[in-house]
């Protein structure tokens, strides 16, 4: 058995890579016939239809709920900050949404998702489709990260906080032959730097719903929707530090997010779900560093040493629940770094127990 697994060890990958050579442009070119009759011929109309959105008082979920508006869906607006979901409703029913809905819950709490799912049913009397945008990133070494309480807080939310909607919609969704669509990330597959434990949260989401469009087969369609470094809230927050740790992630997640890319990737999520696509990749030329991960991961990890290595300057990253300064931004930003603003040199983040009961009890998901 040993002799065997050598020796396809050295003839299944580069039979592979000549395979998909071969196979490449005719399976592209059946990829292109798909989007064309899918888009012009098979197109679903959600006009009417019930759309449950978590997450939906800023960022990719505020910007989705408007193009289902656009389409005249019924919106049921899930978050926690019943201030923003107000707003964000007035600008769907502008948009198009024949009604709106607006349910403060957080999605963590299994009660609290039966509750909004339960009076979505109330209300308009079904489910079409399930749009999970709920999101918090980091941008910490894990090595700096003093507070292990801020752990499993970024796993409740990136993951947990998909799964439980899903899990109590999922009998909804069966009688209308409705649609889940989660959005994730490119670092579910791609590592990179102070995102660890955003990556992993990530990856277990890819790999639930992987999992859980073979076991649901043809009667709920699944739209995973993966995206690289576009501009959320993580990145244009304006970071003040004067009242520690709470004042930054409310800064964070009260800016006003507006921008190209956001509304974009949006536009290709709900185009994706209305046709009923498995993916949604924007932009998707990050795919090609995926078979670099699978063929040549030492040429990838190289790579990506040398576009991320800092040179040994001065970090301006975010230290969120590491108890540690915040450093004056002298230098541009490397890519995917949120952009800080820092009154003083000598401000801080906040002791870790401050951020830990800050983070835990307001639960603040940068998409939320």
């Amino acid at each position: 058995m040993e002799l065997l697994n050598r020796a396809l060890n050295l003839v299944v990958p580069p039979a592979s890579l000549v395979m998909m050579a071969f196979a490449w442009p005719t399976l592209y070119f059946i990829s292109c016939c798909e989007w064309i009759y899918s888009t012009y011929f098979s197109r679903r109309s959600v006009e009417n239809k019930v759309v449950v959105i978590t997450g939906a008082s800023s960022g990719i979920g505020e910007q989705i709920a408007y193009e289902y508006a656009k389409r005249g869906a019924n919106l049921v607006l899930v978050a926690r900050r019943d201030h923003r979901l107000r707003a964000i409703s007035d600008n769907a029913r502008r948009f198009g949404a024949p009604h709106v809905l607006t349910i403060a819950a957080d999605v963590v709490k299994e009660d609290e998702c039966r509750r909004f799912i339960n009076e979505t049913i109330n209300c308009f009397g079904r489910v079409d489709h399930l749009v999970n945008t709920v999101t918090l990133g980091h941008t910490f070494y894990f090595e700096e990260a003093t507070d292990s309480n801020l752990f499993p807080i970024i796993m409740d939310i990136n993951f947990w906080g998909n799964v439980y909607p899903t899990y109590v919609a999922l009998p909804y969704l069966r009688e209308s032959n409705g649609r889940i669509v989660v959005n994730t990330s490119v670092e579910n597959w791609l590592p990179l730097p102070r995102m660890s434990l955003y990556s992993a949260a990530k990856s277990a989401l890819m790999n639930f719903y992987e999992t859980l469009r073979f076991e649901l087969k043809d009667e709920v369609g699944i739209t995973v929707a993966t995206h690289g470094w576009i501009g959320t809230e993580m990145r244009r927050g304006k970071f003040v530090m004067e009242e520690g740790a709470e004042m930054q992630w409310k800064e964070e997640r009260e800016a006003n997010v507006r921008g190209g890319p956001v509304e974009e990737f949006a536009k290709h999520i709900v185009s994706g779900a209305c046709r009923g696509d498995p993916y949604v990749k924007y932009p998707s030329w990050y795919d090609v560093f995926f078979l670099y991960r699978v063929f040549a991961p030492k040429v990838l990890h190289w790579t990506f040493r040398f576009l991320l290595t800092d040179g040994g300057a001065a970090r301006t990253t975010s230290f969120i629940g590491t108890g540690r300064p915040l450093l004056e931004p002298s230098s541009p930003q490397r890519i995917g770094s949120p952009l800080l603003e820092a009154a003083s040199p000598r401000k801080f983040l906040g002791s870790p127990e401050r951020a830990s009961k800050a983070s835990y009890s307001r639960r603040m998901p940068f998409s939320e």
